[in-house]
């Protein structure tokens, strides 16, 4: 069993690892509303519970955020998503992922991304690059809008939001290649990390979605702001993560 003296990203590979054994050997037993369509599943919370008891054993000093039970937001602490895209998840679509970082209060210091079905891992460490399943990935150099694919996130739900991402959405169509909607903030992080996207554009922002998912992009060489053009922290409202030169193009765009 790893113990504390185990580098983060260890720990944190090994509950990602716990976690994704545990949605592929079960099926989805429950279903409920936590909000207007956001959904939560009997699995949601069995993978809390899993990674959750696993690290208080494996790193006891470190407080714990969990998206379904919630924890310690301060000082060092693990910030986990058992499910990020539990739409995708409930209707049998493979775009779903388990995210867990460690965070020292906003400094992430280890990320780790996996995405179930599709059978990949992203991993980094700050100040150590970005890998997928053990190889280095870097974010793409594109540097034309008219030849990106760029993931809008579909967190902004209800009427008071859904003009916005719609003006968003019509935005992005007349300027870049294509628009993709994939359903999960951690696979949009994880594939401009590796290059697949060219940006994610992601109107919300929680802890849970984006803290792994940023440091990845991050250490593979993507930008990470938010809509004022500011270093994307714990508190920004959303989340814009691009190759670096499609910086300015779609900033002022993407969040006018």
């Amino acid at each position: 069993m790893i113990r504390v003296s185990s580098s983060a990203l260890d720990v944190a590979v090994a509950a990602v690892d716990r976690a994704t054994a545990l949605l592929r050997s079960r099926s989805i037993a429950t279903v409920e509303d936590k909000a207007d369509r956001d959904l939560v599943t009997d699995l949601d919370r069995a993978v809390e519970d899993t990674v959750r008891e696993f690290l208080a054993t494996e790193t006891p000093e470190y407080g714990f955020l969990g998206e379904e039970g919630g924890g310690a937001s301060g000082g060092r602490h693990w910030i986990l998503d058992p499910v990020d895209g539990t739409s995708n998840f409930v209707h049998g679509t493979p775009l779903y992922a388990v995210s867990l970082a460690l965070a020292d209060d906003d400094h992430t210091e280890a990320g780790v991304i996996a995405l179930p079905v599709i059978g990949e891992r992203y991993t980094a460490e700050a100040g150590h690059g970005a890998h997928r399943d053990g190889e280095a990935i870097t974010a793409s150099r594109t540097s034309e809008l008219r030849s990106a694919v760029v993931s809008v996130g579909d967190g902004l739900l209800g009427a008071d939001h859904g003009a916005d991402r719609l003006a968003l959405t019509r935005a992005l169509v007349d300027e870049v290649e294509r628009v993709r909607m994939l359903g999960s903030a951690c696979v949009d992080l994880a594939w401009v990390a590796c290059g697949r996207l060219d940006a994610a554009v992601l109107p919300s922002n929680k802890p849970w979605d984006t803290a792994a998912g940023v440091l990845i992009a991050r250490e593979a060489g993507a930008v990470v702001l938010d809509s004022t053009g500011a270093q994307h922290g714990r508190h920004s409202p959303n989340t814009l993560a691009m190759a670096p030169h499609l910086v300015d193009a779609l900033l002022s765009i993407a969040m006018p």
